[in-house]
């Protein structure tokens, strides 16, 4: 059976941390647990697992936010399904609960970035959720 639910404990999060990790290899568990503890107090960070039969089998992290260019959205942060369980229709189900919360919560869109090598994400996006291209993701690392 699926389902999903908003990752909140501590146990929880360790036990959807291997699924992150293969979105965000620079983190260990407690890098992890400290910026999730951080987004969640400061941003207002929300992580999402889609479960199959209790197995944790996909992630999405997004930040409800408000812009002058896209006025009050959800940023999708984090969205990852587990190597193992990929094509299974898992990433369309998890990023359409996102959306369905992003409308109960009031917000007009749902944004994201993806990197600039990830064609079998760029067409997931927009060839099965219906994304569209809007912009470039410019980063200047200042250390």
């Amino acid at each position: 059976m699926l389902y999903h639910k908003e990752i909140q404990s501590e146990k929880e999060l360790l036990e959807v941390y291997p699924i992150m990790k293969q979105l965000r290899p620079h983190l260990d568990e407690a890098a992890f647990l400290t910026l999730t503890d951080k987004a969640r107090k400061s941003e207002h960070y929300k992580l999402f697992a889609l479960y199959n039969d209790d197995v944790p089998v996909a992630l999405a992290g997004f930040l409800p936010r408000v812009s002058l260019s896209q006025g009050i959205h959800v940023w999708v942060a984090d969205l990852v399904t587990c190597e193992k369980h990929r094509s299974k229709g898992y990433g369309k189900r998890l990023l359409t609960a996102v959306e369905e919360w992003s409308r109960e919560h009031g917000c007009g869109s749902v944004a994201l970035s993806s990197g600039t090598g990830r064609r079998d994400a760029h067409r997931f996006y927009e060839e099965k959720m219906n994304y569209k291209k809007a912009s470039y993701l410019y980063r200047k690392p200042l250390a």
